[in-house]
């Protein structure tokens, strides 16, 4: 008889996480489809996922050497640790937001242990049928959305117009700059917290999106900034230089400036220079999506820190937002796990097909082999250059 595909989940370890990689009810979904679901005890505490609740949804409680012991699939949210990469056995299938582009160590590890490791970042948006995969849309969109709720935190004024007996306040001006999934949730809570906003793309086909939602859209002179997989391209550097000229003469004049531009695998372009920081107004406040040990959109910016300027301007460093929205956050997110683990699974076994579009693309290695055609084109070069 074949046994049940057993798949585990662990409380995440990175500092600030608050998500979990399977919420109750995709567990339930799991358990009604023979799949053996093991929860740490904890892991879903910060999501306001109590334990009783996997309990009730059919997931056993196991301590975190027993389910990655007996795990054929261990879901993340984010890499595991090294101790806990270290005791991955061969064969074993991780999903995760892994970040393999930026990780080489992590990559070389799991190679080398014959782990099948399935990153989300590499996961192309135009592949429709892998639209319920899509781990960075839905994260993106939390962060999005997270994003106009903190600024709105942070502004010391109103955001829409008020009219009171001591007068009227005038609504926050709010420029959103980059308007994929993120861009377009901050985009529409701002506007429906009341504020005058515009969003901002080198993307000229985005307009359409920005001003649906009753924004104004504000473009760059640079040629079409589209890249393949949906995302904006990389600049280059003689671009970067006119897009910032261009944008500095335009952010002086906005109170809230919400940057989401990520290239994934390589440095965030910076957007709000030095200069333009200190141009802006006293009481300005810029949050920076894109913050993270590799840079940031905005000059200063420091991945979950809010540093003010000596011109009173407040930076806010929000690389992984989503996380501070953690019950929906990892309910969208464990749908995604879902859809992409059940692209591996046929007849309740592990099954991997390279000829698949999905798994060729989302794959980083398997069978001790990388086997993807980005991360391949990397190590290439490296060898070539070393």
């Amino acid at each position: 008889m074949t046994k049940n595909l057993t798949i585990g989940v662990l409380k995440e370890t990175a500092a600030g996480e608050r998500r979990v990689a399977l919420d109750p009810e995709t567990v339930t979904r799991l358990t009604k489809a023979d799949h053996d679901v093991l929860i740490e005890s904890g892991a879903g505490a910060e999501a306001r996922f109590p334990d009783s609740a996997y309990q009730q949804a059919g997931a056993s409680l196991a301590s975190r050497t027993e389910i990655i012991d007996r795990c054929d699939v261990l879901a993340v949210v984010h890499a595991p640790d090294a101790d806990t990469v270290a005791r991955l056995r061969a064969g074993q299938l991780l999903l995760g937001l892994l970040d393999p582009l930026n990780d080489p160590a992590l990559v070389a590890a799991l190679t080398g242990a014959r782990v099948t490791v399935a990153a989300f970042e590499l996961l192309p948006r135009t592949l429709s049928r892998a639209q319920s995969m899509d781990a960075l849309s839905s994260q993106a969109s939390a962060a999005g959305y997270k994003a106009a709720i903190v600024a709105a935190d942070s502004f010391a004024r109103y955001l829409p117009m008020m009219i009171t007996a001591s007068g009227t306040a005038r609504p926050a001006n709010v420029i959103v700059i980059g308007t994929g999934v993120a861009g377009l949730q901050a985009i529409g809570t701002a506007k429906r917290l009341g504020a005058v906003v515009t969003g901002y793309d080198v993307r000229p086909a985005s307009r359409g999106e920005v001003e649906s939602l009753g924004a104004r859209f504000l473009t760059s002179s640079i040629a079409e900034g589209a890249a393949a997989g949906g995302y904006a391209r990389a600049l280059s550097p003689e671009e970067q230089v006119e897009q910032q000229s261009e944008l500095a003469a335009e952010l002086v004049a906005f109170d809230i400036i919400i940057t989401t531009a990520k290239v994934p695998g390589r440095t965030p372009p910076l957007l709000v220079s030095a200069d333009t920081l200190a141009a802006l107004k006293s009481g300005s406040v810029c949050i920076d999506l894109a913050a993270s040990d590799l840079g940031g959109n905005v000059y200063g910016s420091v991945d979950r820190e809010t540093v003010t300027t000596a011109g009173g301007v407040c930076v806010i460093g929000a690389g992984d937002l989503a996380a501070e929205l953690p019950t929906s956050a990892s309910a969208m997110y464990a749908r995604n796990i879902q859809a992409l683990l059940d692209s591996f699974v046929t007849d309740n076994q592990l099954q991997v097909d390279l000829a698949s579009d999905i798994h060729a693309a989302v794959l980083v290695c398997h069978d001790g082999k990388i086997v993807n055609a980005q991360l391949q084109a990397r190590q290439l070069a490296e060898s070539v250059n070393a």
